[in-house]
């Protein structure tokens, strides 16, 4: 990998080598964040914990990997940090190591709050590298950096059926590897990056804005409905991610490794359907991808919890795709709503996923204890038709100006 492209390139290509190092260490980072929920069968039933724990260390991990996220980004929108991403993979190493040893319910929440630390450091800062490796191509580079990711989260459940299950809670330690691994391409794309903010400080760069007919009120708005879509995608991804393995288990009586084999197909679904929301808003407008992203994903979302065991595998193949091509829409267009915040932005909206996540994740674990899965699932089952508020966003296309 090279240290840094000519300024003319920098400029206007895209960066693809520095696209796929982010985009694979995206996929080693949610690898080992996606080990989290894909263990829960096996901690369970070792340490005897209630669905409201299970919910509970999810909301640690996903509250740790979202609240310090916008403040990281806003930090790092006035002082780039070239080689944060690398420090923050060691909190998650050191998170790793500490789960293979974890002993009981409370070791675990500061293990996972180790890992989800790591993840706020990395997410706003690797979103801010794609958008200046992206060569104005900024929802392909969106894209390809949470293909990464997406492909990442559904390898967790297949490594857990594969190491985890069978050799028990402490072979998570192997995971640490991954974790070194990243810390080294981290490290060579760091370097990439302070070469690129040194040439770019030495240019006039062309900086995009929003026209003006975009008031402070309308663009408060506007990522208000975004938060709301957030909302609804992620509580209902929590449903997935957290209980689908005990929905599969409880209503079609299949063993964990079974259950762990359905939630790799529903993930790596969403990874299949993740390149599709960038590159097509990058060509047709990103309001009409998060509108097919988010309410398309409706009608099999409804069918869901009436499904045999055959029809489930089918319809969460489609839930996944349609769903996956939601975020880097949003993304993108807020970061055109609000010009020259990318961190902040990359923060607000990584944080916001990833708390919602988990508040949905607590409260559905509690809903869960005192009702049942299955009725979870029927609950969820609406959450998608939220979609219907994209109606209300501002078109942007068309309304942007270069100075």
């Amino acid at each position: 990998m090279n240290s840094a492209p000519s300024t003319g390139k920098m400029v206007e290509n895209t960066v693809f080598p520095i696209l796929f190092a982010i985009s694979f260490s995206h996929l080693l980072n949610d690898t080992i964040q996606s080990l989290i929920p894909a263990i829960y069968p096996v901690i369970k039933e070792s340490y005897k914990l209630s669905f409201s724990q299970i919910g509970l260390i999810t909301l640690m991990f996903q509250m740790s990997a979202s609240i310090f996220q916008p403040f990281v980004g806003m930090y790092t929108d006035k002082k780039p940090q070239p080689y944060s991403l690398a420090i923050g993979m060691g909190f998650t190493l050191i998170g790793l190591i500490t789960l293979s040893l974890s002993n009981g319910f409370y070791m675990m929440l500061l293990s996972v709050a180790l890992i989800g630390t790591g993840s706020s450091i990395f997410h706003p800062e690797a979103s801010r590298m794609a958008h200046a490796a992206s060569g104005g191509r900024r929802g392909l580079a969106q894209s390809i950096f949470q293909l990464g990711g997406n492909a990442g989260s559904s390898l967790g459940p297949l490594l857990a059926a594969w190491i985890i299950v069978p050799q028990g809670q402490f072979s998570v330690i192997w995971f640490s590897l991954i974790a070194l691994l990243a810390i080294l391409i981290l490290s060579r794309v760091g370097r990439w990056y302070r070469g690129h903010m040194l040439n770019k400080a030495k240019q006039h760069a062309q900086v995009e804005v929003v026209a003006s007919k975009f008031s402070r009120k309308k663009v408060i708005f506007a990522v208000s409905i975004l938060l709301i879509l957030i909302f609804s995608k992620y509580f209902y991804m929590a449903s997935l991610t957290s209980y689908f393995t005990f929905y599969v288990i409880e209503k079609f009586h299949v063993s964990v490794q079974t259950s762990q084999l359905y939630l790799f197909v529903f993930l790596f679904s969403v990874a299949a359907g993740t390149l599709i929301g960038g590159p097509v808003g990058d060509r047709v407008g990103r309001k009409y991808v998060i509108w097919f992203s988010i309410l398309g994903t409706a009608p099999f979302a409804l069918m869901l919890p009436y499904a045999n065991l055959f029809w489930t595998g089918v319809l969460i193949v489609p839930i996944g795709v349609i769903l996956a091509s939601a975020f880097s829409a949003i993304l993108v267009y807020a970061q055109e709503l609000i010009p020259g915040k990318v961190g902040l932005v990359s923060g607000l909206f990584f944080g916001f996923a990833f708390g919602m996540g988990g508040i949905g994740s607590a409260l559905l674990g509690n809903l869960a204890d005192s009702t049942s899965i299955a009725y979870v699932f029927h609950i969820c089952s609406f959450l998608p038709l939220i979609g219907l508020l994209t109606g209300f966003l501002p078109n942007i296309e068309g309304s942007k100006k270069k100075v």
